[in-house]
Formats: C-alpha cells, sequence, structure tokens
C-alpha cells in the first residue's frame, strides 16, 4: 500500500477531512486558507467555499449541512456552507485562540477543541458542545487534537499534539461524561524526527490512526496501544485522516505547507494537497450531529 496525490490543492493548512456517505464525496478545511472543500473522488469535481474566519473542524448535522469549529465560537453552516447561526462563543481569549480539531461523538453532541497559537500558557481546552451549551472536557492543552471514538462509543481518543501524547478516557454516549484519562500513545521526538500526533479517526477494528505533523507518516495502533503499522506520506506535515469510499477502505490524509521551508517544499512539492490509498480494513462512517441531544 502506498500514497498517492488525490487532489493537487497545495492548502496552507489542509484539516478535519469527512466523508459523506449519503453524498459520497469528502470535504475538508483549509484552516489558514479559510475555505470549506468538497471533493468527488469518482468523478474529481472539487469545489472550495470561503468561510468568514479560520475553520478548523465541522461535522455534519442531522436534516443537512453543517456544524462548524471557527475562531469566535461553534457554528451552525447550511448545505452550502453558509454561515447560518452561532451555537456558542469561544470563550477564549479569541486573538491567541481559535477552535481546532473535532468531531460528532455517537450520540449527536460535538466535541470540539481549541489552540492556544503562542504554544505557551497551556489555556487551550477541549470542550463538548450539546443542549446544555458548552462545557470543557480537559484543559490546560496546547493544541487539542486527535478526537476520535472507538467503535461501541466507550472509549474517546484525544491527543495534545505539542506535548508528543495521546490519551484515552473512558466515555459515556448516554451523558457525554468523560473521565479516567489514561496515556494511549506517548512518542519521544528526536533531533530528526519530530513527529507528533495530529488529527485521527477509528477504524472498524478499533485501531487508532494518527497523522503525524513534522513526521511524514500516518501510524496504526492497536486498541491496547501497540503500534501496528507505518506508512509514508509526501509530505512533512500530514495533518488529519479519514476513511471514504463505498466501502470506507479508502484512507484520505490532509496535509500543510504553510511555514514550512522552500528547501522542504522543492523536496515535497505536493506538501498541501490531499493524499490517499487503499486499505484492508473499513472505517466508521462518521456520525450526525443533534441539536436535540
Amino acid at each position: 500500500m502506498s500514497m498517492i496525490v488525490a487532489l493537487d490543492l497545495r492548502a496552507e493548512l489542509g484539516e478535519c477531512p469527512i466523508w459523506s456517505v449519503h453524498e459520497q464525496a469528502l470535504f475538508f478545511v483549509d484552516i489558514r486558507g479559510r475555505a470549506l472543500h468538497r471533493f468527488d473522488p469518482a468523478t474529481g469535481d472539487h469545489r472550495s467555499i470561503a468561510m468568514p474566519e479560520e475553520i478548523g473542524c465541522m461535522g455534519f448535522v442531522k436534516g443537512g449541512g453543517f456544524v462548524a469549529g471557527l475562531r469566535s465560537g461553534l457554528w451552525l453552516l447550511d448545505a452550502e456552507g453558509r454561515v447560518s447561526r452561532k451555537l456558542a462563543d469561544n470563550p477564549e481569549d479569541q486573538r491567541t485562540s481559535r477552535f481546532n480539531d473535532g468531531r460528532v461523538d455517537p450520540a449527536g453532541r460535538f466535541l470540539a477543541g481549541t489552540v492556544d497559537e503562542p504554544k505557551q500558557g497551556g489555556k487551550a481546552h477541549l470542550y463538548r458542545y450539546d443542549s446544555r451549551g458548552l462545557s470543557a472536557i480537559a484543559g490546560g492543552l496546547l493544541t487539542s487534537n486527535g478526537v476520535a471514538f472507538s467503535p461501541d462509543g466507550r472509549f474517546l481518543y484525544h491527543s495534545d499534539t505539542p506535548t508528543f501524547t495521546v490519551r484515552r478516557y473512558a466515555y459515556d454516549p448516554a451523558t457525554g461524561h468523560a473521565h479516567d484519562p489514561q496515556v494511549f500513545v506517548r512518542l519521544n521526538p528526536t533531533d530528526h524526527d519530530k513527529g507528533r500526533p495530529d488529527g485521527a479517526a477509528v477504524d472498524a477494528q478499533g485501531c487508532y490512526w494518527t497523522a503525524l505533523f513534522e513526521g511524514g507518516r500516518i501510524q496504526r495502533y492497536a486498541p491496547d496501544g501497540r503500534l501496528l503499522a507505518e506508512y509514508p506520506v509526501p509530505a512533512r506535515c500530514p495533518t488529519m485522516v479519514a476513511f471514504g469510499g463505498p466501502d470506507l477502505k479508502t484512507l484520505f490524509v490532509t496535509s500543510a505547507r504553510a511555514g514550512r521551508s522552500d528547501e522542504e517544499l522543492a523536496a515535497l512539492p505536493h506538501s498541501g494537497s490531499l493524499f490517499t490509498m487503499e486499505v484492508e480494513v473499513p472505517g466508521l462512517p462518521e456520525s450526525f450531529f443533534d441539536p436535540s441531544v
């Protein structure tokens, strides 16, 4: 299995790929490019929708449209990607904080975390949004990332990228309560490899796939934390993975090129593009946000 370019986009900071089973299309964002993208791999059709501010994450909404984490807060977008209604403010200092990675939980809540852009104060959080409003699940973070759920919804995975750490929480899908965080994976950076866990997804066997930012590869971990496989990506900074295709056996990988050196971009010219690879174990379909939960 090898990674190939699916869409030569050269995004500044591609992120949050999610697959629509209904449309058989991939949606993803360019955070710094302030855009929502739709890509149909069967036809090659690609559309870009401008956003009013940085969009870090999104999920599908029951009945159509999207829920999204922007710098200013959590918003509903209509089916065409137009901002329609704010659900909650970003409670942090929006001059140095924006929403980053997120995902809809199995019951229909939206979990989304923030990034402490100076990467100094540990002021970022992972939040849960439902009909009760916005609640913090975890704090003291630098870059909230890697939100994913086990197939039965009983475990929540979450990473704090600059600390090279992925944690696993016991999760109650009935209440949205996360507790008992345990270190699931802790990577050890070297002078030559500063790969750290960015966005992620879980497959049908419960294995956790994570993109290693500045690591140039994807890793797959067993539910017990054992590293099972690594797959190189033709970009130094892959950002997140998603499963798609008719059988959910196509792995899509977003990547970044913003802030990379001229030398690196010359060696890896497709940085920022969307990559793809066929896999043997399918992924899981995305859950739908339900404002009534």
